[in-house]
Parts: C-alpha cells; structure tokens; sequence
C-alpha cells in the first residue's frame, strides 16, 4: 500500500507518527505540510474522504491558529470558506496526516496508527 505522510518535520508529534512507520517499514511519501502545503481540491479530496467534519483539519493549539482568533472566527464560515483558509497555510492544518486510498488519519493517536501495520 502507498501512503502519504504530510507532516511538520519540528512537530515531536509528527516525529511520532514518523517512529511508528520507519519502525514498521511502511513506505511513505514524506511531505513538509508548509513548504508543500495541500491545494484547496487536495484538501477538499482529503476531508472528503476522512469522513470527519472540516473542524477537525484545524491546528487548534497552534499559535496561528490562536492569534487568529479562528475559534470565534469559524463560527460564521462555511465549509468552503475553511479549506480555502486551510489551504491558504499549512501551519493552521492539523498534523500529521496520512493518506492511502482507503485511509485518512488526521493527528496522532497510536492505537490508530498501530491498525495500518503489515
């Protein structure tokens, strides 16, 4: 199976959520989330296939996310408005993320990245 890692290389968690892949010889396709951030229609595809609401694509702990006041900001948007908002800076998008055809993990929980094992 192909997958594709997009991550923020600083993030321990996505250093995590990188760990779990070399340690089980998954192949992966590494993407740095700022300087390859996802289009518009990528991200749009990617949400659509998650099955979770846009919301859970945001980096709420982010420091640009907060001095953005996106949480009071949100309220009033629609779901297009916040991909393109999403797609406008990787940094607000949450990470990690990876993506196979039938798979889309948002973030790192382990027991959720543990199922994608060999």
């Amino acid at each position: 199976m192909s997958y594709t890692f997009i991550n923020y290389p600083k993030c321990s968690t996505c250093q995590k959520a990188k760990k779990v892949l070399d340690d089980n010889n998954i192949k992966y396709i590494d993407r740095h989330i700022v300087t390859d951030t996802p289009s518009y229609e990528e991200l749009k595809n990617i949400i659509e296939s998650s099955g979770l609401p846009v919301s859970k694509f945001f980096n709420t702990s982010g420091l640009l996310y907060r001095s953005m006041n996106l949480k009071e900001e949100l309220k009033n948007s629609s779901d297009d408005e916040k991909i393109r908002l999403l797609a406008s800076n990787g940094m607000l998008i949450k990470r990690p993320i990876l993506i196979s055809k039938d798979t889309v993990l948002v973030g790192f929980k382990e027991d959720e990245w543990e199922k994608i094992k060999k």
